[in-house]
């Protein structure tokens, strides 16, 4: 009986998740996306309790309290602009999860229900094969993953000689290790598995640049979901299962959506990608010629004589938190008769709908936001292009420099406006490092400072 409630309760939450990855596709609808799913793990928290293969609830309920109170504190401290570092390391969690479940399974077989018959099932030794090295491969490419966006690596590429022939090999070791175990199912066999995908899950993400990152946290998010469906199969878990395809094949659509975004196959990614952030001068911006800067007091009175402006966020605005007073400098223009609109790029900030959601927190209408493909048309005909805080996504060489890294990446052609205002802290390159040759422009104009202090600037010139 109990597992029959089980089972219903965890098809119930099943839904709940679908439901709530459906209401995370708008904005409108994203909050309520948030608590069908949180209602939907409650549930599966509930219906596990009630399976017959628990018998110790202190030790579940302990861990339940020990997760939520680092969970709580994790949310409250958090910035948003670090976002990306925390979802890289939740991967890692779960991706080391699905390798110590398999690891208890082949321990002790009979505590999950999984029939011996003299020996483990080749399909048991299969899905826990696969969980295994899809989880570890996840853990420590995660891991690095975070160490390069949160600074604790360098973001650039991280090379040596021979590179493509080591990791080539060892991912060879990986794949005999796997068949190994799937024939005998050792447990030296086991960690000599484990071990392997450790080390190659280091070696794949090393080489892969900074601006690149977010597809490999992509990336690894949808491979900690196939883990965690494989490690279903073995538990006869349906909920892991479903969970676990869910999470594997969203991971995969997003991956897809941020590759095309920057016009970047996944396998150029994987093999290598470009740059990293650059703090210092870029190339040889100082050979380029003279740059027009101006100060908040500028920016106000042409802001305010223009027609139409489109606002381009980007990661620059998100550290500076820029979002609010942003909000209030245009409302000020509208205010005005200016007619102002926001462009986004599909991989604006590091993680897909990272400007969106910055954006809903300032209470900016939806319906003056827009997507590339639907504004790019407009520049030509718009007075002046205010960018705050971006950079890869709206330099012009990659529409125009076949030996750019970023060539042939869709961005926002802000260059094809009668004016650009930019808004940077100072001439360095962007998260691909590469130089922006927009800032020389004879329609642009700098703006340098902290993209928060540049926005209160121009309210109090408004004013």
């Amino acid at each position: 009986m109990e597992a029959s409630i089980a089972s219903f309760a965890y098809l119930v939450a099943a839904v709940c998740f679908i439901l709530g990855i459906r209401g995370l596709a708008s904005p409108e609808t994203a909050r309520r996306g948030n608590w069908i799913a949180i209602a939907g793990m409650a549930i599966a928290v509930g219906a596990t309790l009630l399976r017959p293969q628990i018998v110790t609830f202190e030790l579940v309920l302990g861990g339940i309290v020990i997760g939520g109170a680092i969970g709580t504190v994790i949310a409250l401290r958090v910035k948003i602009t670090d976002l990306p570092q925390l979802v890289a390391i939740f991967n890692s969690l779960v991706g080391l999860a699905a390798v110590l479940i398999a690891a208890a399974a082949l321990e002790s077989p009979s505590l999950y229900g999984i029939p011996l018959d003299g020996g483990l099932a080749t399909h048991s030794l299969v899905e826990i094969m696969a969980s295994t090295a899809i989880g570890a491969v996840t853990f420590t490419g995660s891991v690095v993953a975070f160490a390069k966006l949160h600074g604790l690596m360098q973001s650039a590429p991280i090379t040596f000689t021979g590179q493509r022939a080591v990791n080539a090999f060892v991912g060879l070791i990986v794949l005999m290790a796997a068949l190994a175990f799937a024939g005998w199912g050792t447990a030296g066999l086991f960690w000599a598995l484990a071990l392997a995908a450790l080390i190659w899950g280091v070696l794949v993400v090393i080489p892969i640049g900074g601006a690149d990152m977010p597809v490999v946290i992509s990336v690894l998010n949808s491979a900690s979901g196939w883990a965690s469906c494989g490690i279903g199969f073995t538990l006869d878990n349906p909920l892991m299962i479903i969970t676990g395809a869910l999470v594997g094949a969203s991971g995969a659509i997003l991956s897809y959506i941020m590759c095309k975004g920057m016009n970047r196959s996944l396998a150029h990614v994987l093999l290598g990608g470009f740059g990293g952030e650059t703090d210092g001068p870029a190339g040889d911006v100082a050979d380029r010629g003279p740059v027009k800067a101006g100060n908040a007091d500028d920016a106000a009175f042409m802001l305010r004589n223009a027609g139409s402006v489109v606002v381009v966020p980007g990661y620059g605005m998100a550290v500076a938190q820029a979002q609010y007073a942003l909000r209030e400098m245009v409302d000020m223009l509208e205010g005005e008769g200016v007619r102002v609109r926001f462009a986004i790029h599909p991989v604006a900030g590091r993680m897909p709908g990272h400007m969106n959601v910055l954006l809903a927190e300032a209470n900016v209408p939806y319906d003056k936001v827009v997507e590339m493909e639907a504004i790019n048309r407009d520049f030509p005909s718009t007075d002046i292009a205010f960018v705050i805080g971006a950079n890869d996504i709206t330099n012009p060489s990659a529409r125009n420099d076949t030996s750019s890294p970023i060539y042939g990446m869709p961005v926002l052609e802000v260059d094809r406006s009668r004016m650009v205002m930019f808004v940077k802290r100072s001439m360095a390159s962007g998260y691909a490092g590469v130089d922006n040759p927009l800032f020389f422009n004879e329609n642009t104009m700098m703006l340098f400072g902290d993209a928060k202090a540049m926005c209160e600037g121009i309210i109090k010139s408004l004013e």
